[in-house]
């Protein structure tokens, strides 16, 4: 897929959002994208899943699970193992950390796939590289829909893997031009 097929497929779900959003790192930005529009239509999430799995196995990594942060990496991390014929499982919040729950389980050596929708510091996949390596498992790639870091976010040298990169401008609350001019927030995401 091209980056304007890919943008083409996020547009036509309503995934890329203009307006004035708080991002869960805190900070502002004038785009937003809510990935979980892109599987409201579960074909368009599958195919875009598939090219990033495309990816991946061009790369030769080899993995036997994709875990995924609860809840933007789930529908991701799900069509990823489909697309690899790898298992899936994903890490519960519990007091804004990342546990295992659900009969969940990594092994010590087992190669995993991390999944998620957008980064934009890569906070909440970093939480997930940890837990998976506090089970002794070994993250082999990190896989997101959308890098919002425009490739500056990286995690200590795992092949990072994402279908379209975006240099989406994101402002502290104090620097934000839309909070100096009075222009309401939406804090969008999974809480909304």
């Amino acid at each position: 897929m091209t980056d304007q097929e890919i943008i083409a497929a996020f547009e036509s779900a309503g995934a890329l959002l203009t307006g004035h959003f708080q991002l869960r790192s805190k900070k502002h930005s004038n785009r937003f994208f809510q990935a979980a529009l892109v599987f409201k239509k579960p074909w368009v999430g599958e195919e875009l899943c598939k090219e990033l799995a495309a990816r991946i196995k061009a790369a030769g990594i080899e993995a036997e699970t994709v875990i995924s942060p609860a809840v933007g990496g789930l529908f991701v991390g799900q069509e990823i193992a489909r697309a690899l014929h790898i298992e899936s499982i994903f890490a519960d919040k519990d007091n804004d950390q990342l546990v295992l729950k659900r009969g969940f389980q990594l092994k010590p050596g087992e190669k995993v796939i991390v999944a998620e929708d957008v980064v934009t510091e890569g906070g909440r996949v970093q939480q997930t590289i940890d837990l998976v390596r506090a089970h002794g498992a070994d993250p082999v790639a990190v896989a997101v829909i959308t890098d919002r870091s425009g490739g500056k976010v990286s995690f200590g040298g795992i092949p990072f893997f994402s279908l379209l990169k975006l240099s989406l401008p994101t402002y502290t609350a104090e620097e934000c031009p839309m909070c100096r001019a009075g222009q309401p927030i939406d804090v969008p995401g999974s809480k909304s």
